[in-house]
């Protein structure tokens, strides 16, 4: 006789069955901003989206009565061209919390999907929560943002900063104390888009400005809890890991440092991940409308699915244990559909609780 216990059911039950798309809340919703990245912070939510998907409002923005007013002010969101790209927003990718008062946002410095960032127009920009000025602004010359760099997202290793490169395959270490930056693994596969991995959504290719199926490299990353590994990949995945040591060393040749490389995980492509204390990855599937979760021993599940997650993008943990989800709908911008946007407004975030005991923890 075939016997099963609770345990067995349970596990089984949570991988066929995500939890109720009821549990999703709006929180907001913008009839011109598009919105690929989240952050909150004691109650103050904030918003940023690329210019290149016809996002119209402020670079960086936090909520405020169901608007968006621009952080850290309107100056900073100013930028047209002839403003000078090194004191204004040219093109917000990401928004990232450092857990030290700090919200930093990463500006790829071109307005145009795939161009070379301008002149001093690529940094990362520290803003302080408190008195809501930027404090410091890290610019990335020629040779780390490149002609064909894509500078993408951010995260922090106590005084060292890594970000990946969708355009240039690679990674980025930044001092924090010398501003000195360098680029590692570039070209290495582990940061490359496979030719083999296509982005599909809702059934369909996703193509870039040229016709052919859309590549990005080096993209979504995570720190491990410990921090002992940094976790990354193209879009497209598959994903890598590679000590954060090695990284952090800049003595370490680059061959040495590839050969390091080791494989991690084979996750789908994804608009953006999320990592908790214990070690488990939340991503979102682009060809399913879902989030899932893998979890420390590679399992993974579905949390939740619902065709209102149309390219999820940067997802955000809170403290309480609360999933932010961004939806930008990145595959109808016009980038790559002919010049011709077919976002569906109004775009919209959503929020989502991974309760404790529950099988979607």
């Amino acid at each position: 006789m075939l016997r099963l216990t609770i345990a067995a059911v349970v596990a089984t039950l949570a991988t066929t069955f995500p939890a109720p798309a009821s549990a999703l809340r709006l929180e907001a919703e913008s009839s011109g901003m598009v919105w690929n990245a989240v952050a909150v912070d004691h109650g103050r939510v904030f918003v940023a989206g690329p210019r290149w998907s016809g996002s119209t409002g402020p670079a960086v923005g936090v909520l405020d009565r169901g608007k968006v007013r621009p952080f850290p002010d309107s100056r900073w969101n100013s930028w047209k061209p002839g403003v000078d790209p090194a004191t204004a927003f040219v093109n917000v990718n990401a928004v990232h919390l450092d857990g030290r008062g700090g919200l930093w946002a990463v500006d790829t410095g071109s307005p145009e999907f795939g161009g070379a960032p301008l002149p001093g127009g690529a940094k990362l920009v520290r803003i302080d929560l408190l008195t809501t000025r930027v404090t410091r602004v890290y610019p990335f010359p020629s040779d780390i943002a490149t002609p064909r760099s894509y500078v993408d997202d951010v995260r922090f290793n106590g005084s060292t900063a890594y970000l990946t490169d969708g355009g240039q395959a690679g990674l980025i270490v930044l001092d924090l104390h010398t501003g000195q930056a360098r680029r590692v693994l570039d070209g290495d596969p582990s940061t490359t888009a496979p030719d083999n991995r296509p982005i599909v959504v809702d059934g369909t290719v996703v193509r870039g400005p040229d016709g052919s199926p859309l590549k990005v490299n080096a993209d979504p990353f995570e720190l491990s809890p410990d921090h002992r590994w940094l976790y990354y990949g193209p879009l497209e995945g598959p994903w890598s890991r590679i000590s954060t040591a090695l990284l952090d060393d800049p003595t370490v040749p680059a061959a040495t440092l590839a050969a390091h490389v080791q494989p991690w995980a084979d996750l789908p492509p994804t608009g953006g991940t999320a990592i908790d204390r214990a070690g488990n990855l939340y991503f979102s599937d682009l060809a399913h409308n879902s989030v899932n979760r893998r979890a420390p021993d590679g399992t993974v599940t579905t949390v939740v699915q619902d065709p209102r997650l149309h390219w999820t993008d940067a997802l955000f943990l809170t403290p309480d244990n609360r999933l932010w989800l961004p939806v930008p709908q990145l595959d109808r911008a016009p980038a790559f559909n002919g010049g011709t946007s077919h976002i569906q407004f109004p775009v919209q975030l959503f929020s989502f609780p991974l309760a404790h005991g529950k099988t979607f923890d």
